[in-house]
This record gives C-alpha cells, structure tokens and sequence, in this order.
C-alpha cells in the first residue's frame, strides 16, 4: 500500500510540472544581440515568392527572458511574412528565449511592383517597445518583368507540351507569338518552360535585354528558324537562371539551354552572357561547309552543370569567346562538322565535382544500340576543326582531345594555341592526332603554358603579365580581329585567347 501511495504522489507532481512553465523569465531587457542588423533579401520578380532567409536572436544574458512583443514596423499591410519559433505570422506576443540561448525568424516575402511607389522595398522587425525597443532592418528590390508562361488546359489544367516535327513532346513549352519575337531592354524577361522560335521566323534580342529561365526552362530555335542576338561592348545581353539571390550566382544547372535545332540558320550572337544552365548552348544542326550554323562573337559561357556548347554535326564559327568552368567539357564539337575559333580561350577549372572530359573535346562518330542490342559506331566528316591563337587550359593534365574513328574526313588546324597536355602515363603517345610536332596539323602552339589567369575558380580568365601567351597570338589572322572582347586594340602586339594582358 505504501509504495501504491508513493507511486500516486509521483504522478501528482509529473501532472503538475507538466502544465507549468519549466523556467522562469524576466522581461527582455533590451540588450538582444542578432546575427545581422539588416537583412537583404535580395532581388525579387513581382509576384514572385523569394527564397526564406534567417534571422538569430541571441539572448546573451545568464537569465532566461521573455520579448513581450515582435512585430512588422508596417503591421499587417508589410509584404514580408515571419516565422517565430515554427509559427508564422506578422506578430508575435511573449516569446521566451533560456539563458545564454537563441531563437530564430524565418523571413520571406512576395511583392506586386505596381503596389510599392519605391522598388527598394523596406522594413522594420521591432522587438519590445518603448525604451527598450531594438530593431533589425529589412530590404528587398522589387523588378518588374515580362513573363512568358507555357499554355494551361483550362478544365485538366494540364500544362500544354511542345509539338516539334509533328510529333508531341513531353518538353513543357510553347512557341513565341509574331508580337513576341523581338525581345526588348524595356525590363526583363522570366521564361517559364521552354519558349520556340517557329519555322521560318526570326527571334531578334536588343542589346542590354536580361532573359532569365525558371528551372527546367530554356530556348528552343526550330528548324528553318534563326536567332539574333545582339549585345554591344557596353550592353551585354544576360540568359541565367531566375534566382537572382546572391548565393545563387554561380550555381550551376538552373534552367536547361538554348537548343539550335537541326535545321536552324543563320544563328548570331553577339556580346551575350549564358551561364548557370545545363548545357550554355546545343546546335543540333547539320551544319553546310560554308555557312555557319551559329556565328558566336564576344561572348561569355561559363558555370554549365554539363557543357558550354555541344555542338553536334554542325557548322561554328566563334572568335573573342570564353567558355569557363563546366561539368564536362567546355566545348565539344562532336559527330564531325566544321568549327573554326580564333582567339577563344577555352579554361575548364571545375571544382563542383570529377571531370571526366577535357576541356575541348573533338570527334567524328557516335555511337548507338541497334534493335539486337549491339553497339553501332557510326562516323560523319569532320571538314574542319580549326583552332587559332587560341587558349585551351584548365585543373586536368589533358584539356584537348582529338577523338578520331576512321571511316570518314578528320581535318584539323592548331595554329599560336596553348594547350594543357600532359600525358603523364603515355596513354595518347600513340595517337597520331596528338602528335603536336606533327607540322601539317600544328604549327607555333605552346604546350603546357602558364595562362596566368586572374581567378579561373572564378570564371575570371583575362590573363596577366607572367602569361606566356602574350604577344604569341599570329599577327595576320589578329587584325582581323583588332579588338578584344573587353574593346582593346590588339593589332599590334596581339595576344593569344579573348583577352590582352593586363597588370594585375
């Protein structure tokens, strides 16, 4: 009996403990401390959710407290939304923080552009009043866009898919409209899905015009179709992702690409920037000997979860270009064609993961599983693939492989390149397409060069002054292409790759 009544008593004192608060506070003191004394939220399109930020708040005292008040400055008509202790809100009474502890707010925000008479939108998160109120500032850019969405069903809502050759596709998308075919500066662009250049159009974009891709997004430029891009020196165009929180500027793979289809033409661009994607650009073309599928001048590519360009049995022509840090290869020029680049600088310094393909990959062949299941090699001539004063470098012993299957055409030109070659095992010393002393094939190259670039973790590849590329670029072919792609005259003592040296 007595260790019945014992055992009472104990759940007595558990009933009680447990519907009462298991410390004491005091109110706060006005002494919290914060992670941040402003949060910058970065810029959001209108109407558009942005990412959750935090907040902590320290409680630094050696007693537990309570914040009688935290609260939005603009009260209930603030665009930003909280979340305190798991419970969102736009004010919140009695919040407890233990000694030497701390809490934290989550913090978001969505903003219609037409609703804010300033862009910079901010505000103010109080915590306490009076003379003890502290406080922690909010700050967001509202833009405006141009949103391109795909079509919806209206009774499945089921999001419309491209039809490409007569054919449906699971691609989500649509094509552009007449009115929808020059993209202007005016403000920028969201595309949503992939949007379509029909047959037999043209999709023109002025320089300065920023397009920017939700994921699983991109560009498609259908057969008989073409696209011009035309940025200048000082009006870049820019395709990237839609995340434009800062934290997001170099994550790569966010939307997917800009897809030339085969039979595409008389593609331009000029003066652009495309980076963070899947692949920076497929031309999926099959490309005539004399007329350049893609035309690609003083551009940058870089940050591309697979590949910068993949170019697939077509016709480039890129000169003042920079293909940066990519998953795989920088650029591949696969299943034969013609590729002709003058003072390009290829740098592949990938650090998200293992490489497994070089910075410049060349060949003439693919391959595919028949209805047997065999393994089917099948080759296509390369006409040409010309590099000159050009810079192939990057973070792997070999960063340009020539690829050669016989059965077709396989012609080459490497003229004032450096290459990053380093055959350390021997594995190509058979390969007489790798024989850089072969004179037919190679002619003043410099293997194993030190580029000195400024940051290439960074994508940032203009060279200094200990480059060993520096007034090594073929004088003839430079003054056909007298300025670089920053606009500096390089006729006279011209360097190899996209950029003259400067002094760091």
């Amino acid at each position: 009996m007595r260790y019945i009544v014992s055992f009472l008593f104990c759940l007595f004192v558990i009933s009680i403990s447990s519907c009462r608060k298991d410390f004491g506070t005091s109110p706060s003191f006005g002494e919290l401390a914060f992670s941040k004394d402003t949060v910058f939220l970065d810029t959001v399109f209108t109407n558009i959710g942005s990412s959750t930020y935090n907040l902590k708040i320290y409680n630094r005292s050696n007693s537990a407290i309570t914040i009688p008040a935290i609260s939005l400055e603009n009260g209930s008509t603030s665009n930003y939304r909280l979340s305190v202790d798991g419970i969102p809100g736009k004010s919140f009474q009695d919040i407890d923080i233990l000694a030497n502890d701390s809490i934290f707010i989550f913090i978001e925000t969505t903003i219609d552009f037409n609703s804010v008479t300033d862009p910079l939108y901010t505000d103010r998160i109080l915590f306490d009043n009076g003379v003890k109120e502290q406080n922690v500032d909010l700050v967001t850019l509202a833009q405006d866009a141009t949103f391109i969405y795909p079509g919806k069903d209206a009774i499945t809502m089921k999001i419309d898919s491209l039809t490409l050759d007569g054919n449906p596709t699971s691609i989500k998308g649509r094509f552009l409209t007449n009115s929808e075919l020059t993209f202007t500066n005016t403000k920028p662009y969201v595309i949503y899905g992939y949007v379509a250049v029909p047959e037999n159009k043209t999709a023109t974009i002025e320089a300065g015009t920023k397009i920017y891709f939700h994921d699983n997004s991109g560009f498609i430029v259908d057969k008989k179709a073409s696209l011009k891009v035309n940025g200048t020196l000082n009006n870049n165009v820019i395709f990237e992702g839609d995340r434009l929180e800062h934290r997001f500027n170099d994550v790569p793979g966010q939307w997917g690409t800009i897809w030339m289809r085969a039979g595409s033409k008389d593609n331009e661009i000029n003066f652009t920037t495309i980076k963070n994607g899947i692949i920076g650009i497929l031309v999926d073309s099959i490309g005539s000997t004399s007329t350049p599928t893609l035309i690609i001048k003083n551009s940058q590519i870089y940050n591309n979860s697979n590949y910068g360009i993949l170019g697939r049995e077509t016709n480039i022509n890129g000169d003042n270009l920079v293909i940066g840090n990519t998953g795989q290869a920088a650029l591949a020029c696969t299943i034969g064609g013609t590729y002709n680049f003058t003072h390009s600088t290829f740098a592949n310094f990938w650090s998200n993961g293992v490489r497994q393909l070089p910075a410049v990959l060349v060949n003439n062949f693919f391959t595919y599983r028949d209805d047997a299941n065999q393994e089917i090699t099948e080759t296509r001539d390369l006409h040409a693939a010309n590099f000159t004063n050009c810079i192939i470098d990057g973070n792997n012993n070999l960063e340009f492989i020539l690829d050669k299957v016989d059965g077709s055409l396989f012609n080459y030109e490497i003229k004032n390149t450096m290459i990053q070659f380093n055959d350390i095992n021997n594995s190509f010393a058979s390969n007489t397409e790798l024989d850089f002393n072969d004179t037919t094939h190679y002619l003043d190259n410099i293997i194993n060069g030190n580029a000195d670039f400024k940051a290439p973790f960074s994508n940032q590849f203009i060279i200094g002054e200990n480059s060993d590329g520096i007034n090594k670029a073929l004088l003839t072919i430079s003054v056909l292409f007298p300025l670089d792609i920053l606009g500096i005259d390089r006729t006279t003592s011209p360097d190899i790759g996209a950029y003259q040296h400067i002094t760091f």
